[in-house]
């Protein structure tokens, strides 16, 4: 992606850093930070049920307008190949991946965006620039 002649950073954001964004913790900052540095945050439709699942009825407007400024990565045919192949890597190893974190993990990958989240060990691929982002202080 190429905004005003410099190359855009996509970073996608997991559900653990979103929760701590939606509570005022210090993935917020972090947030305004990658913005001001010209990142551009993103998620997954994962991502947003797993936020929209899990909010209370009072939290409905704010969910909102925390995805009204991401942009959301398809998950198509493509990442969903690739996760499937990881999840037979890993498993080959005795390494349990969720499906939805390796459809995460893909989405992020084959857009050639780093992932931030408050779990690293979900994520052990080597291909992937996993950034971890401490959440719940």
């Amino acid at each position: 992606m190429i905004r005003e002649g410099s190359v855009e950073v996509l970073v996608l954001l997991d559900s653990t850093v979103l929760i701590d964004v939606l509570r005022g913790r210090p993935a917020g900052e972090r947030l305004i930070g990658l913005e001001r540095a010209g990142d551009v945050p993103c998620t997954t439709a994962i991502n947003v049920e797993e936020i929209v699942r899990g909010a209370l009825p009072r939290e409905t407007e704010t969910v909102r307008r925390l995805f009204a400024g991401l942009d959301v990565l398809p998950i198509g045919r493509a990442e969903g190949w690739h996760a499937g192949e990881w999840r037979a890597h890993f498993a080959a190893r005795g390494v349990t991946l969720s499906q939805s974190d390796a459809l995460i993990a893909s989405a992020a990958y084959l857009a050639g965006a780093r992932l931030a989240t408050g779990n690293p060990r979900d994520f052990p691929m080597t291909e992937l620039t996993v950034e971890h982002w401490p959440v719940g202080a």
